[in-house]
């Protein structure tokens, strides 16, 4: 029960974007050769190293790479190595290969930043591609926006949810072009789990309440820091539901305005129910202390103030959102 008062009472909300805000499904959105092999040869050494991994944008890589090259004769990887937050290392033969943001390179070109910018500008996550020490070309993703989640956040903030923040790994570029497509008030990209929990427990301190809603690993620990830990439940990692307080089973973004309005509608209702019964009880011992009431009709205004407790209750199992 604690959990579903806490719900009512936040006035902050923080977001995990791929998988809750987003639909988690990447696409390939573009290849760019950048040394001296072709955009084919890229996205076949690309296509090899994603292989190995389980991420969700090795799997996008893998799918629409193969779907572009319309070939099963991958060069095969080995020695895979993840770099958590970052990206992937490998072998090809004897090349290394690495492959992930621009965090991962120390030393990148002024042509090479401007392509990543411009790309992730409008809203792609970006993974380049070094061989032996040699960056030869960019892979572009894009995850697209849940359809529910520009609606969910307007009637999130009509129920008084005064600040809606996206915690994410991914840059902030890609975190603030999704934000303002879909109404968050506040992004921060290039999180790791632990920059998360920070976030979590800053924002404690200025807005007390404040929920985090997540879906994977990474998200579990912010989760566990925040005042409520919400998982979307069809689609969330075992971790992150064993950790949530509540969990939106239908894996739908729009059951969190419903969840919150329907908190907030039962902590009026208990404040209600208080006022009756306390107020009968207050009533009802001086009339009959005093003999002005007998004792059958104080036990019968008893009685009635409790079923109208009860039937006032009941009008929760109608709830609607408005």
């Amino acid at each position: 029960m604690g959990p579903l008062e806490q719900l009512g009472a936040l006035t902050a909300i923080a977001f995990d974007k791929t998988g809750t805000l987003t639909e988690a499904k990447p696409q390939l959105t573009g290849v760019t050769a950048l040394g001296k092999l072709s955009e084919h040869e890229v996205l076949e050494i690309a296509i090899a190293v994603e292989k190995l991994s389980d991420h969700p944008l090795a799997a996008a890589i893998v799918k629409g790479g193969l779907e572009r090259l319309k070939q099963k004769d991958i060069p095969s990887a080995k020695n895979l190595q993840a770099v958590t937050g970052h990206g992937v290392k490998a072998t090809i033969g004897s090349k290394k290969i690495v492959i992930g943001n621009r965090s991962l390179f120390k030393k990148l070109s002024d042509e090479i930043n401007a392509q990543v910018e411009k790309l992730e500008n409008e809203g792609n996550t970006t993974m380049l591609i070094e061989q032996d020490g040699e960056v030869i070309g960019m892979i572009a993703l894009m995850d697209v926006p849940r359809k529910e989640a520009k609606q969910a956040l307007t009637e999130l903030k009509d129920l008084g949810i005064k600040r809606m923040i996206m915690l994410t790994g991914d840059n902030h570029q890609v975190a603030q072009a999704v934000a303002k497509q879909i109404g968050i008030t506040d992004a921060m990209g290039g999180l790791l789990p632990e920059d998360k929990v920070k976030a979590i427990k800053d924002l404690i301190k200025k807005e007390k309440q404040v929920a985090m809603i997540g879906d994977g690993v990474n998200d579990a620990p912010a989760m566990a820091k925040s005042t409520v830990g919400i998982a979307m439940g069809a689609a969330g990692s075992d971790v992150a539901l064993e950790t949530a307080d509540i969990a939106l089973m239908a894996d739908r973004l729009d059951n969190l305005p419903f969840a919150i309005g329907l908190s907030r509608k039962s902590r009026r209702v208990i404040k209600q129910n208080l006022v009756i019964s306390l107020g009968m009880v207050a009533v009802l011992i001086p009339l009959t202390i005093l003999g002005i009431s007998g004792i059958g009709p104080a036990v019968i205004g008893h009685e009635g103030s409790t079923l109208v407790v009860v039937f006032n209750g009941l009008r929760l199992l109608v709830y609607r959102k408005s």
